[in-house]
């Protein structure tokens, strides 16, 4: 009899096209240094189990990649502390995980490719890159197999891409900044979300985005204190996304 898990994601196209998004997306982040960091606040085996997954290489010839489960009581403010722009967050967990959400709102701010692996109902739309979400109950999705499969499968897409060198370089990456001389709505200085690192002093404000650390000016958003998330144009914190206060 067929594992139920394997039924799963063969009769749900949208998964296996994101399946393939998602591991070229992290094929390409890898072949650029990236660490993937491993998030399951209430299920640590799955986060461990991402993690081995990844570093170890059990087929002869495929490469072990830097993976890293996070286990710390407060996975914020150790993510913060370790990730570096250009790294993967994989998280597994139920939508309703307030470290994995935090976590994932964060993630654009820090630079981060974001994988959210998880199963019964959905988050909300745009949380992550990348959704990798099975329409059954959490409660069974967690101990049936059926989120392991999905990180296996894509742990072995993964190495497919990198089978094909060209892949990993292709101009079309979401990734990768533009360089056409005429200025895209995608990339040109719209708003981009960042984090507050220390309080304004003179309504000038220290914040991490994906372009590194910066100085932005606060006086259009008045009092942020530090995890603050904002959302800075030109040189300015313009909104704020999220506030953090003691």
């Amino acid at each position: 009899m067929a594992n139920p898990a394997d039924r799963s994601l063969a009769v749900d196209p949208g998964v296996a096209g994101e399946l393939a998004r998602s591991a070229l997306a992290t094929a390409r982040r890898f072949a650029a240094g990236a660490t993937m960091w491993c998030l399951a606040p209430a299920w640590l085996e799955h986060a461990r189990h991402v993690a081995v997954e990844f570093v170890h290489p059990v087929i002869v010839g495929k490469r072990a990649l830097p993976a890293v489960a996070v286990d710390d009581p407060d996975p914020i403010t150790a993510l913060r502390a370790l990730a570096r722009t250009g790294d993967v967050l994989v998280a597994v967990s139920d939508r309703d995980s307030r470290p994995v959400i935090d976590a994932m709102r964060r993630a654009p701010a820090w630079g981060l490719t974001s994988l959210w692996i998880g199963a019964g109902p959905r988050p909300p739309t745009g949380v992550a890159d990348h959704l990798l979400w099975l329409d059954q109950g959490e409660g069974s999705a967690r101990h049936d197999g059926a989120l392991v499969l999905m990180y296996h499968v894509l742990w072995e897409l993964t190495h497919v891409c990198f089978e094909h060198p060209g892949l990993l370089t292709a101009s079309a990456s979401a990734n990768e900044p533009c360089v056409d001389e005429v200025a895209c709505i995608t990339c040109s200085d719209e708003g981009r979300p960042a984090e507050v690192v220390s309080a304004p002093i003179a309504d000038v404000a220290a914040v991490r985005s994906a372009r590194g650390l910066e100085t932005v000016d606060t006086t259009l958003v008045g009092d942020v204190v530090a995890g603050d998330l904002v959302l800075v144009h030109a040189g300015t914190a313009i909104a704020v996304l999220e506030e953090t206060r003691p």
